[in-house]
């Protein structure tokens, strides 16, 4: 009897193991997981002439990933909507600890983004980005938008659960971060049940903003301008006054892709990140120089500090060509079109939206950062998922990738 409740206990365990891994999305644990065997051999290349270990820190924050992704994916994503609050406002709290007022805040570089937890320095920008867009989704499923009463009290609600970690991450300053946001908010309010006037009100809103910062921008090519082209000492050490809260070293990135020889005529100075990145992108030809044998990261042309965070295309397409950065691209295009397929495939609002989010969180990273390297975007220090270095924004990916996972496999769960 004992042996006949065995057997029959393994062949429903072999039942639902079966079960499980036929109801599992491989398609993108597989892309997820080739993303970052590349990202790590690619650190180590780019740093291969220092001797860094930063590969060896990738490798653990992978493991770290791959383990959370596992327990995430297999949680009902349905029951994420009662903690959004909570989320949200952890990701908060971590934003005003990086902020001065913090003990545990470090600064880099000149910026303050990082809070030391002892064991490790970590960047709550990627907590806050998940707890925004959890929370925003979470708005606009619990809301009805049938009527103009409750859809204006919605839409004041995303604006201010919006603005707050936009100014703290703004202010840290993190401009590459803050333009995440408003993409990844207006996916959500696009597939929402939001009239779509609203829609419409809200994107002139945020072109609004666009002029004044364009206006900006122009005024302060102006003044450099002036200043540069002027023999009175009195000009020429001037400072450029403005009502936006902006930092003239980003302006100058902004400019760099605008007008170059506005802001470093020479090429040697803000634009030469730009042009080394582009030169490395560009020298790559149809198969690359090999692993190892880039030139412009490994002889330091494109800085050693970028080279294996901002501009890890930049070294995978010049070792790896034409064809080696199809390939990465073609991932990075699977990943996000299947992330829009399962959000077609939810069976709640809840899941689109979230699903939606996240593969346009992961386009904006995908596109800027691209962008940075062949020269069609602004340098903004946005990084790459999977390829960058970076523990906290390796982790983030691997959380949001195992929402996605967890929305495939619960996409037939109606409790």
């Amino acid at each position: 009897m004992n042996l006949h409740n065995t057997r029959s206990n393994q062949k429903e365990s072999d039942f639902v193991l079966k079960k499980d891994l036929l109801n599992f999305d491989w398609i993108n644990l597989i892309a997820v997981i080739i993303l970052s065997l590349i990202g790590i051999t690619f650190i180590y290349s780019a740093q291969s002439t220092i001797n860094d270990a930063d590969w060896k820190k990738q490798i653990i924050w992978v493991i770290l990933g791959i383990v959370a992704y596992s327990i995430i994916c297999r949680i009902n994503y349905k029951h994420i909507l009662g903690y959004a609050h909570y989320i949200y406002i952890l990701g908060v709290l971590g934003l005003l600890l990086a902020t001065p007022l913090s003990p545990i805040s470090v600064e880099m570089m000149g910026a303050r983004r990082w809070i030391n937890l002892g064991f490790s320095t970590v960047q709550p920008t990627e907590a806050a980005k998940i707890g925004t867009l959890i929370m925003v989704a979470s708005l606009l499923a619990r809301s009805n938008l049938e009527n103009v009463k409750d859809t204006l009290v919605v839409l004041l609600k995303i604006l201010l659960v919006s603005l707050l970690p936009i100014s703290l991450i703004f202010i840290q300053p993190d401009l590459g971060s803050t333009l995440v946001f408003p993409p990844m908010i207006f996916s959500l309010l696009y597939v929402s049940n939001l009239s779509k006037q609203y829609f419409v009100s809200a994107f002139i809103a945020f072109a609004l903003a666009f002029s004044f910062l364009s206006i900006d921008i122009y005024n302060y090519s102006r003044h450099l301008n002036i200043t540069q082209n002027s023999s009175d000492t009195t000009i020429q050490n001037s400072n450029y006054n403005s009502i936006l809260p902006l930092h003239n070293y980003q302006r100058n990135r902004i400019l760099t892709f605008i007008a170059p020889k506005v802001v470093d005529p020479s090429g040697t100075g803000a634009s030469w990140n730009a042009n080394q990145a582009k030169i490395s992108t560009a020298t790559g030809g149809l198969t690359g120089k090999g692993f190892l044998q880039g030139t412009q990261a490994q002889l330091g042309y494109l800085p050693k500090a970028v080279a294996h965070n901002d501009f890890i295309f930049s070294v995978i397409a010049e070792e790896t060509g034409f064809i080696g950065s199809s390939f990465v691209i073609g991932l990075f295009s699977l990943i996000i079109a299947n992330g829009i397929r399962i959000s077609g495939m939810a069976k709640d609002s809840f899941g689109s939206q979230l699903a939606i989010g996240i593969s346009v969180l992961f386009l904006v990273h995908f596109f800027i950062n691209i962008g940075m390297a062949i020269g069609i975007t602004p340098i903004t220090g946005l990084p790459l998922p999977f390829l960058s270095y970076g523990g906290s924004f390796v982790l983030s990916c691997f959380i949001l990738q195992g929402i996605i996972q967890s929305i495939y496999r619960f996409r037939k769960d109606f409790s």
